[in-house]
């Protein structure tokens, strides 16, 4: 297997695709319409819960900018939500980048939309293990799949992504956003880059080290087992 080697690409990127999937939904209200703003002509794609709440925030608006993921990939949901973005044609418009032929190839060939930043944050993992009495059934349910891989995907390509998962970042996205022509350049992406890596590493070990410090008794009897 050969990898791609990058040598060329934009230092400022314009924002016209946004995959969206958020589980602390502070600060949309304000970031959406401002987002929506910002950038002319944006395509939001978005997931269960924070579909419902970006097209309450958009309104009329919502028609022709607000996409939901299961009508662009055309896959529905697994029930209770478990797999709604884990998608080929999702990760082809994280992954792709804009000078690779073979890429866009790809994109054309699957009417796949380069993806140029997505905004999630993940399943309130710390939150929950934090309270009196939770089993490990509440942990596991609770650790998120898709998130994970939807950050470390865009972190990874920031050459061409901007992975957003801190509601503190909304504020400054925007204004870069509306004072340049709805593009956001490299040095903001490696920013957030590296934060999107400490975030996904920090919830890891939080999982790592609620179930490191369970027995295999208290595990065992959370089950009824046939």
């Amino acid at each position: 297997m050969s990898l791609n080697i990058v040598t060329e690409i934009d230092r400022r990127i314009k924002v016209r695709n946004v995959l969206m999937s958020v589980s602390d939904k502070t600060g949309l209200d304000s970031f959406v319409p401002a987002l929506v703003k910002a950038c002319p002509g944006v395509k939001i794609y978005s997931t269960g819960g924070t579909y419902a709440k970006v097209r309450e925030l958009l309104g009329d608006a919502a028609d022709g900018t607000l996409v939901a993921v299961s009508d662009y990939t055309g896959q529905p949901e697994m029930q209770g939500g478990l797999v709604k973005t884990l998608d080929f044609k999702i990760y082809l418009g994280l992954l792709s980048e804009t000078y690779n032929a073979a890429h866009q190839s790809d994109l054309a060939r699957l009417d796949a939309k380069p993806i140029d930043m997505v905004v999630v944050n993940l399943y309130p993992f710390t939150q929950t293990v934090a309270k009196e009495g939770v089993t490990p059934e509440m942990a596991r349910t609770n650790i998120d799949i898709g998130g994970p891989c939807m950050v470390r995907a865009s972190a990874k390509n920031y050459l061409r992504v901007a992975s957003v998962t801190d509601p503190l970042d909304y504020a400054g996205i925007v204004n870069e956003l509306a004072a340049h022509d709805g593009t956001l350049g490299l040095d903001t992406r490696f920013r957030l880059m590296k934060k999107a890596f400490a975030h996904t590493a920090a919830y890891d070990t939080a999982i790592s080290g609620f179930f490191a410090s369970r027995t295999w008794e208290e595990v065992d009897a959370t089950y009824r087992q046939h």
